[in-house]
């Protein structure tokens, strides 16, 4: 079976994918940075002057970063849902992937009885 590799799926397998990865990577580390109330994972290693260090204005420049993350993040989130969703319980991926085929008849099929132009189904024998 081949099957033929659009530029849509490339972009989401090898591009919004990692991406996703990598933003939810980054965000857990800027939230474990920040100074909470307890002082953040910086003064758990030791870098608890680090705030004199890099400023007081660190706090705010972390907190956009995470915002902007977050943002992301959510955005990466709903797109990705929404090209990542399993196919309907009844189409095939072989139907999906060749949508130029017409699907058959909701009904079933259709020899079982004709009608006639007077709209009366055929009956044999009556």
């Amino acid at each position: 079976m081949v099957l033929a590799l659009s530029a849509e799926s490339f972009i989401m397998k090898w591009v919004a994918a990692p991406l996703f990865v990598l933003c939810c990577l980054a965000l857990v580390l800027i939230i474990l940075i920040q100074k909470g109330r307890g002082g953040g994972l910086s003064a758990a290693f030791g870098g608890g002057g680090a705030g004199g260090v890099l400023g007081s204005k660190t706090g705010d420049f972390l907190t956009w970063v995470t915002i902007v993350l977050v943002a992301v993040f959510l955005g990466l989130a709903v797109l990705l849902a929404k090209y990542y969703k399993p196919p309907p319980a009844g189409v095939s991926t072989q139907q999906l992937s060749s949508p130029e085929q017409p699907l058959p008849p909701a009904g079933g099929d259709d020899t079982a009885g004709d009608a006639n132009s007077s709209g009366e189904a055929n009956s044999p024998g009556i």
